[in-house]
């Protein structure tokens, strides 16, 4: 310890005062400088910083798991055990000296504000509570005030929900810290997380996360109330008590401060407060802070410090007896303490009692040993008696042979660490675990290789800690939220938007929705609230491609569309799969109106005009190929006699089918003229139907069943028959008319396609006139029903639906019609009988 007469300032004030900051520069103004901090994750900030404005051949970095020391370095930034006491420099400056106030780091910080000075200038860096206790214990020291550059006041307790952005939520207990974030999670799209127990580089990681504004809130325990500067505006209280590792107990209004100081950094005013997380049910208490509290807080006024922790620092390697003795040395100033409660004495005083700890620590080199391997860290935080047996583990490697750890057993450590599966807590602990043996790495003396050891140890961390990071990112940020959320605060125009060959919508890599066509989906995944966001998010930053794609449709070839129905009503028109319009009720069955989707809605009139012009085309053109005949049809009726037009007419409303019974009259009264121009338009004049030849083919009746449907204003029918079906069961949920419109004439309980019903009852009125039947039938040919897949009730039942009936013998049957006298009377006599004479030429 250098222990030198020099200008001792000592400089207090809350925090946001610029301490730190002065500080830096005072050292670079000399010619070397050490600065002692209370983490690594602060060391290693200032020691960027230095690395910055001096070069990094100039400036190193010590804590118990780095060691960056070049040879030329002469500047240190270093944690506070790790500052390197046996040196002298120009500069030395102790940072948070109000943690000489903590029962197991104390006596490190008070040991070095006591003892350790620099041949030209040493700071002492703290707060204001330090004052009395400096002016007794250091009278000689220059006490200097800066005052708070910002405001910090106090708001009242808000609801989780309510709280505004850039807000940091503290607890003190990592299940509550996880809660809050899955909360926020839920409710503003995530939350970064920091935790004492945390490795800096996964701290690092998270603090990146909400400074880059991907998330707008941060939960984090006590630990944030030391080294972390960031851009918080609020800091809300989720708790107000912890367990200090003896008892639970309630923060001091100063331990408060040091964290609601976080608010409101350099210039910016900041405020805090409480978060409301009950129920606000009668009995449920709201947290809320004392109103002494909140006055210290604001006007950095706290009870002074009534001492410091203490330990002996001449400590006696003449035995082990000794040693422990001298730890155990009592202060000579009431404003010291006597810190009891390091673990570096507890794992001494349990491995003293070991016989072969006390055969072994003989002679000052062993004691020394002794010493610095209690000295490990519990990162792991298992407790003194566990954390003692590895102590004790290390120790006996250290006592014999050539005095080193086996490099066989950190190897066989390392590769139980080495694996990046398992949850949160799994990780944690393997991160603790590995800053265990990076520390051990870079102790001097302790393993051949140390830096090869130092580097695969700190890999080894480093992978745990991104690893770390990814689940914690994962489990608590809903990054297609927060993507919205930066999105509508900001209308980032640096947001990048693709959409994939699946159309997936991705901003900023996070997938939002999928684009079909030209609708939007917001991901299902999606909460409703958070739909209403992706969709406006989707308006403003598709446009672009939605231009494309009218481009795209308006130039695309008759086989990118297609007619969409499968039953459900109004039929849509795709393109390229994708619902672009549907056809509504015209003029006619034949010619719907095509109403362009509401998807199309956002593009302008003249595109869409484009749009509508380009599917008309396609649909005169398609509907020309698939039901030709029945255009035909239409386009022939002004030239037929009142007779054949009313059929024609009749014909087109019906898509093509008629049942003959109900147009008897009509085709009675057909002139020949007219049943040659009916006839070469295609028109078959069957035994039970009148159908337009070559409609019945699938895709003919698929489009059939639409535009009926559409005309009809038919609300919903039954997918339309499969290809190939001669026989089908009949849908007691139809609609009237479906089963003809389909080309089926329905038959006690199943239907059968036209044509084939015409053409049985051909060939069984051709069979009973050649066998030239008597009263006593005949028997239909079973090939008949072979033919239409019938079983023989079935046939039985359309044989009887045909006019027949059954006569005697098995499977004989006789006509059951009688010829018709005149044609003007057709229409009362049977109408099978009608057609059977048309049929046979009168």
């Amino acid at each position: 310890m250098v222990t030198l007469s020099a200008q001792l300032t000592a400089v207090l004030g809350p925090t946001n005062t610029g301490k730190t900051h002065f500080a830096v520069e005072r050292m670079c103004a000399h010619a070397g400088g050490v600065m002692g901090f209370p983490l690594r994750l602060l060391a290693r900030e200032i020691y960027d910083r230095v690395v910055a404005l001096k070069g990094k051949a100039q400036v190193a970095l010590l804590t118990g798991e780095e060691r960056i020391v070049p040879e030329t370095a002469r500047y240190f930034l270093c944690t506070a055990e790790s500052m390197p006491t046996d040196s002298a420099f120009p500069f030395v400056a102790i940072d948070e000296g109000q943690m000489g106030a903590d029962p197991e780091r104390g006596h490190v910080f008070t040991n070095a504000m006591l003892h350790f000075r620099g041949t030209s200038e040493t700071l002492i860096l703290g707060a204001e509570t330090l004052r009395p206790l400096i002016r007794r214990l250091l009278p000689d020291a220059d006490i200097r005030t800066r005052p708070r550059l910002s405001q910090l006041r106090h708001v009242p307790s808000k609801k989780l929900s309510r709280l505004p952005p850039r807000s940091a939520i503290v607890a003190f207990s990592a299940e509550d810290v996880y809660a809050l974030a899955e909360m926020l999670r839920r409710l503003k799209g995530g939350a970064a997380v920091v935790m004492g127990g945390l490795s800096p580089r996964t701290r690092n990681a998270q603090v990146a996360l909400y400074q880059s504004g991907e998330v707008d809130y941060l939960v984090a325990t006590d630990a944030i109330g030391m080294g972390l500067n960031m851009d918080i505006a609020h800091v809300a209280f989720a708790g107000l008590a912890k367990f200090d590792g003896r008892r639970h107990r309630r923060l001091t209004a100063s331990e408060l401060a040091q964290i609601a100081g976080r608010a409101g950094r350099h210039q910016k005013d900041g405020s805090f407060g409480t978060v409301q997380l009950g129920t606000g049910e009668e009995g449920d208490r709201p947290l809320q802070l004392e109103p002494s509290d909140v006055e210290a807080i604001e006007s950095h006024v706290f009870p002074p410090l009534k001492g410091l922790y203490w330990r002996n620092a001449r400590l006696d390697f003449s035995s082990l007896h000794r040693l422990i003795m001298s730890l155990d040395a009592r202060p000579s100033s009431h404003e010291l303490v006597r810190g009891d409660d390091a673990i570096d004495v507890a794992v001494l005083k349990r491995l003293a009692g070991e016989p072969w700890v006390m055969e072994r620590a003989q002679g000052r080199d062993r004691l020394m040993r002794l010493w610095a391997a209690c000295g490990l860290p519990d990162y792991r935080k298992t407790g003194a008696e566990r954390h003692a047996r590895l102590v004790g583990r290390i120790f006996r490697h250290l006592s014999e042979g050539h005095g080193l750890l086996p490099g066989e057993w950190i190897r066989s450590e390392l590769a139980v660490l080495d694996n990046v599966a398992g949850d949160i807590a799994t990780l944690s602990d393997r991160i603790a675990a590995a800053r265990t043996w990076t520390y051990i790495a870079h102790r001097p003396g302790w393993l051949q290789d140390s830096d090869g050891w130092a580097e695969r140890a700190r890999a080894i961390e480093d992978k745990l800690s991104d690893a770390l990071h990814q689940r914690l990112t994962q489990r608590f940020v809903d990054r297609r939220t927060a993507v919205l959320i930066r999105d509508l605060k900001l209308r980032d125009p640096d947001l990048a938007v693709s959409v994939d060959p699946d159309g997936a919508v991705v901003v900023d890599g996070v997938v939002i929705g999928k684009l079909t066509g030209f609708a939007f989906a917001p991901d299902p995944a999606a909460r409703a609230g958070e739909k209403r966001r992706l969709l406006a998010a989707a308006e403003r930053r598709l446009a672009r491609e939605l231009m494309q794609r009218a481009a795209a449709l308006r130039a695309a070839p008759d086989a990118e569309f297609a007619l969409g129905f499968d039953g459900t009503m109004p039929p849509r028109l795709l393109w390229r799969g994708a619902r672009i319009a549907a056809l509504r009720r015209g003029r006619s069955a034949l010619l719907p109106r095509i109403e362009l989707d509401r998807s199309l809605d956002s593009l302008p009139t003249q595109e869409r005009t484009a749009i509508e012009a380009r599917l008309r085309s396609w649909f005169a053109k398609t509907l020309s190929n698939h039901l030709a005949p029945l255009l035909q049809l239409e386009a022939s009726a002004d030239r037929l006699f009142p007779a054949a037009r009313g059929l024609t007419r009749q014909l087109i409303e019906t898509m093509g089918i008629l049942p003959r019974a109900a147009v008897e009259s009509l085709v009675a009264g057909l002139e020949p003229a007219d049943r040659r121009l009916l006839r070469a338009a295609g028109v078959r004049f069957g035994v039970v139907h009148l159908h337009v030849s070559g409609i019945l083919k699938p895709e003919a009746t698929r489009w059939r069943l639409a535009l009926w449907g559409v005309y009809s204003r038919v609300e919903h029918m039954p997918l339309p028959p499969h290809p190939g079906r001669v026989v089908i069961p009949v849908d007691p949920a139809a609609p009237p008319g479906f089963l003809a419109v389909a080309g089926f004439w329905a038959v006690a309980g199943f239907a059968v396609r036209v044509d084939m019903v015409d053409r049985t009852a051909r060939a069984v009125h051709a069979q009973r006139l050649a066998e030239r039947a008597s009263a006593g039938g005949f028997r239909p040919d079973p090939a008949l029903a072979r033919a239409l897949g019938m079983s023989a009730p079935q046939f039985a039942r359309l044989m009887r639906a045909l006019g027949f009936r059954t006569a005697s013998g098995d499977g004989c049957y006789a006509f059951a019609g009688r010829r018709r006298p005149s044609r003007a009377r057709s229409a009362e006599a049977s109408p099978h009988f009608s057609a059977l004479q048309d049929l046979m030429g009168g």
